[in-house]
């Protein structure tokens, strides 16, 4: 019979489990070769929205669950909020095309472990991987910065317009800006249609935009670019 020591041994040899939460297959698949080629990270599961990923990560309870803010369904910043507050021990990394200024300090006050860009390099992922895991919140040097000192953003000087958008509005531009009718926006937020003009009115004025026209064209923009 094995002793107690030797059991516990093998249990800490074993590769830490990552959950990968990603709508985009090419990239998901890419994660997943990534962090299965180290030996001490293994992947459990995937999912290519928050619902799924809700069920998978119950079931499943990995060490950390990798997470896109752009998400069919609920947003990624919603489904953090879910998450840490039925598991308070899992870590969660964002890895999203978003610029991190404006992104990174939301993603940290919803319940999120760190914030890295899709752009960076898979080493540098894999780094702010093994960081979170290792109890490290990671995010850039600016930004931790910005934090240390008391600043929301990473610098007033560097505020842009979106700053100001609620977390709610920042999801209601994306659904805009991807093509969504007001009836299907309206439903995903459960509101009614018109109300949805009075909000669309306040995020014109937060963005210094003037007309319905305008505002479509910087949502398509800041959608499939990142930023606006």
């Amino acid at each position: 019979m094995k002793s107690k020591s030797s059991q516990t041994k093998k249990l800490k040899s074993e590769p830490l489990q990552v959950f990968i939460v990603e709508d985009h297959p090419v990239f998901r698949q890419g994660l997943v070769q990534m962090v299965d080629a180290e030996p001490d990270l293994s992947v459990c599961g995937q999912a290519s929205d928050a619902v799924q990923a809700l069920q998978q990560i119950a079931r499943l309870k990995p060490d950390l669950a990798l997470v896109d803010i752009s998400l069919p369904g609920k947003s990624g910043l919603e489904l953090i909020k879910e998450l840490r507050a039925v598991n308070r021990s899992i870590k969660l990394l964002v890895v999203s095309m978003h610029d991190e200024a404006l992104y990174a300090d939301r993603v940290l006050r919803a319940g999120g472990d760190g914030y890295i860009m899709k752009q960076e390099d898979l080493d540098e992922i894999i780094h702010a991987i093994r960081d979170v895991l290792g109890g490290r919140i990671y995010v850039s040097e600016e930004v931790m910065d910005g934090r240390s000192k008391g600043r929301v953003s990473p610098s007033k000087t560097k505020a842009r317009p979106l700053d100001q958008l609620t977390d709610a509005e920042l999801e209601l531009l994306e659904l805009l800006g991807k093509g969504r009718s007001n009836t299907e926006i309206a439903r995903r937020l459960g509101v009614s249609v018109p109300s949805l003009q009075s909000r669309y009115s306040r995020m014109k004025r937060k963005l210094n935009i003037k007309t319905a026209k305008a505002l479509l064209r910087y949502a398509i923009c800041w959608v499939e670019t990142g930023s606006a």
